[in-house]
């Protein structure tokens, strides 16, 4: 028989149990809510999760002031913000050049101001990074001659701009992400990024002195997916600070091609969307059903005779289609966790 002082610590015990017990259900009943309401939000708004981020965001607070030079028998590009805190060196991938990444204008006649990477740029100069692009001698980057004198240019651009004390980093897409991993062996990086690229780890020595690398992938491309995979074990048990960070597909929706690309209107963006539905050349949730750079959707412009305003449109256009089904193409929506990185390895 229990006493009286057990009975009682046995009734708290049961008490405390009952509410215990509550307060883990009411918990569950607000997690399932959460979650229905958030399946909700995805279906009213296709864009729930993806940065508000479009492509005049920045303005009027930063503004694109390029200077351009020609040295070495290719273009450099750069604009230095009034009290920079970093030098950031951009690398194009393959058909990539540097006048992608800043808008045409009386500075830079040459420019094109692609969606993703003048939206990088853009990012960089308003946490006050300085930034210098290169474009590459040929279609992609070579480990040869070209690695030495982008080596030599950038020493001798930090130099002239007085930049010499401040961090340097680096941010390469692609063979550029491939030009960069090797590039961090000749030049002292604080930190570097390569974007959809596994770098070229396998031709190249990773000493215990290589810069903190993140990679910033799309895990539908399983190959590289696997390699990034490998050589962050290898980073690992070499002490060297790394990190990932995955892009996933997301859908599109009526006004997204004008809220990611200069020039391109709101009624243009929806007839663009109209015609993918009308095409098959999405699902039902408007996600892509193939990468951007087969699906036809130039012949289907002219099959329904739509008039497209500026031929100049049509490769921010194609970027943003593969960005969506996110397979291997620039991107700017993680840009956030990017400059968190570099900054976070600038001390």
């Amino acid at each position: 028989m229990l006493k009286r002082g057990a009975k009682s610590k046995a009734w708290r015990g049961a008490q405390n149990y009952k509410v215990a017990a509550s307060v883990t259900s009411l918990v569950l009943v607000l997690l399932v809510l959460f979650l229905l309401f958030r399946d909700d939000d995805r279906k009213s708004n296709p864009s729930f999760g993806l940065p508000n981020q479009k492509w005049n965001s920045f303005q009027p607070l930063v503004q694109f002031h390029p200077s351009v030079e020609s040295r070495n028998g290719t273009d450099l590009i750069w604009q230095v913000p009034g009290s920079p805190k970093a030098v950031l060196f951009l690398a194009h991938g393959c058909n990539g050049r540097a006048a992608n990444f800043w808008d045409r204008s009386a500075r830079c006649p040459i420019c094109v101001g692609l969606p993703e990477e003048r939206l990088l740029v853009l990012h960089a100069l308003a946490r006050n990074f300085a930034v210098l692009t290169i474009s590459s001698a040929g279609r992609c980057w070579t480990l040869g001659k070209e690695r030495l004198l982008v080596k030599n240019t950038i020493r001798w651009w930090v130099e002239r701009q007085k930049l010499e004390a401040l961090p340097l980093v680096a941010l390469g897409a692609s063979s550029g992400g491939y030009f960069v991993s090797s590039l961090a062996n000749e030049l002292r990086f604080s930190s570097i990024a390569l974007m959809v690229s596994a770098g070229a780890f396998d031709e190249i020595a990773i000493p215990k002195d290589y810069p903190p690398t993140l990679f910033v992938h799309m895990p539908k491309d399983l190959y590289r997916r696997r390699k990034i995979s490998e050589y962050m074990d290898v980073f690992r048990k070499k002490g060297i600070d790394v990190a990932e960070i995955e892009c996933l597909e997301f859908p599109l929706f009526p006004t997204f091609f004008a809220e990611r690309i200069p020039g391109l209107d709101q009624s243009v963006s929806t007839k663009l969307f109209e015609l993918f539905r009308e095409k098959d050349f999405i699902d039902e949730k408007g996600y892509m059903k193939n990468d951007g750079r087969i699906t036809r959707w130039k012949e289907a412009l002219r099959e329904l005779k739509i008039t497209f305003p500026n031929k100049n449109l049509f490769h921010p256009v194609q970027e943003e289609l593969n960005l969506a089904f996110a397979y291997h193409e620039m991107t700017s929506l993680q840009s956030e966790q990017i400059f968190k990185w570099f900054e976070s390895h600038m001390s």
